[in-house]
């Protein structure tokens, strides 16, 4: 071995230069074997030595050395669904992915295992679909292996969330479309069973660091405990509510009769329609006007008044935490998450009937009483957005709107 003359890498050369050195001395070591360098002594451990280092110093060398660039592929809009009920795309497919699927479109499969389900994606428009699968762990892990997959440049890419989610019969009617500005994790909480909470407590949820519910003063919404509010760039949700606010949802005879069982909510007998409204995140698939009477003043009391309840989802909280996590290592742009939740279903059960009854219901053979709309909704409402910035990118490349 000679060590190279016209290595460009200093750290190269060096390396070669030390193992042709180490290597040398083994060898003229070997060759002598007279004490007290022999090769079961002293003599012996110096050309193991030697020899070790020069091996190392040759690894170091081929670790060292620049392989050929793999371009990455570029994403301009990362679309986030969280479910699919059957395959990606046909008439058995009922979902939140199959839409884009189907429609955008997203044509091409491309493998994710250390994922929750393979990615989809448009080449020509540069648009990545992703089913992170329900749930915040789902979520949060899906969206972290994405993020850290060298396969893509998602340096400047905008995360569009489109799912569906419960509603707030005070804010809105099943079939809307929420963009919010927050999202509020429900999760993070001391929690006494309603069966044993004081009299004068109107619920058993209670703020981490704190011994009553909605106590003063509201502690701080990023602690050891975890992220409890997250706030999303103000001025690029107004920009996709005012781009949006003009979609006219549609309305049917399913829905009608849904909104009809609300009399005394006058949002919620609205036709569909789109609006700012923001998210409470949480595992628990919850139900009933006792939490939703909670929901509201959760979302109230953590952001100081500056949000308002509208929609209740599981993964928004997971996401967001991952974006955020993305975000310090430089591989995610926070100002670029928008989350779009349309309205499956109401959140309270309709007149004359028990949190009971409704659960069992949506639990059972009846469903989300506007699935298949808020289904279409999502699609709807996020597809103007995605196409606005992929076709024109130049716009909206190094600057959010």
């Amino acid at each position: 071995m000679t060590p190279e003359a016209e290595i460009p890498d200093s750290r190269l050369r060096i390396a070669l230069t030390l193992a042709y050195f180490f290597e040398r001395l083994a060898f003229c070591g070997f060759q002598s074997g007279k004490p007290p360098f022999r090769r079961n002594g002293v003599m012996g451990m110096v050309m193991k030595t030697a020899s070790m280092a020069a091996a190392g110093l040759l690894a170091l060398a081929g670790e060292a050395a620049p392989a050929a660039a793999v371009p990455q592929i570029p994403v301009r809009v990362v679309v986030v669904t969280t479910f699919e009920n059957g395959p990606d795309s046909g008439p058995n497919s009922i979902g939140e992915l199959d839409r884009w699927v189907t429609n955008l479109p997203l044509p091409e499969t491309i493998d994710f295992p250390q994922g929750y389900h393979h990615l989809r994606y448009n080449a020509d428009k540069m648009v990545l679909g992703i089913e992170t699968g329900q749930g915040p762990v789902h979520a949060a892990s899906s969206i972290t292996a994405l993020g850290n997959d060298p396969r893509f440049d998602l340096s400047h890419a905008y995360w569009v969330v489109a799912a569906i989610a419960g509603v707030d019969p005070n804010r809105a009617s099943v079939g809307s479309a929420a963009w919010a500005k927050y999202v509020v994790d429900g999760d993070l909480a001391y929690e006494i069973d309603a069966r044993e909470i004081p009299s004068d407590w109107s619920t058993g949820y209670v703020p981490l660091n704190r011994y009553e519910p909605y106590q003063l003063p509201v502690p701080d919404v990023n602690s050891i405990n975890g992220e409890q509010v997250f706030t999303l760039n103000a001025s690029l949700v107004e920009w996709a509510f005012k781009l949006t606010s003009v979609v006219t949802l549609p309305d049917d005879a399913n829905l009608q009769s849904v909104r009809a069982k609300y009399p005394s909510y006058p949002n919620a007998l609205k036709p569909p329609f789109v609006l700012i409204g923001d998210t409470l995140s949480a595992g628990t698939f919850w139900s009933g006007n006792l939490l939703n009477a909670w929901a509201e003043k959760w979302v109230d009391y953590w952001t100081k008044g500056k949000a308002a309840f509208t929609t209740s989802a599981e993964e928004d909280a997971g996401i967001l935490q991952a974006l955020t996590f993305l975000a310090q290592a430089g591989k995610a742009d926070l100002k670029r998450v928008l989350v779009l939740r349309t309205a499956s279903d109401y959140t309270v059960a309709p007149q004359g009937q028990t949190a009971a009854a409704f659960l069992r219901g949506e639990a059972t053979t009846s469903g989300l009483s506007g699935f298949i709309e808020s289904l279409n909704a999502a699609y709807l409402v996020g597809s103007p957005v995605v196409n606005e910035i992929t076709e024109h990118w130049s716009r909206y490349e190094d600057q959010a709107p």
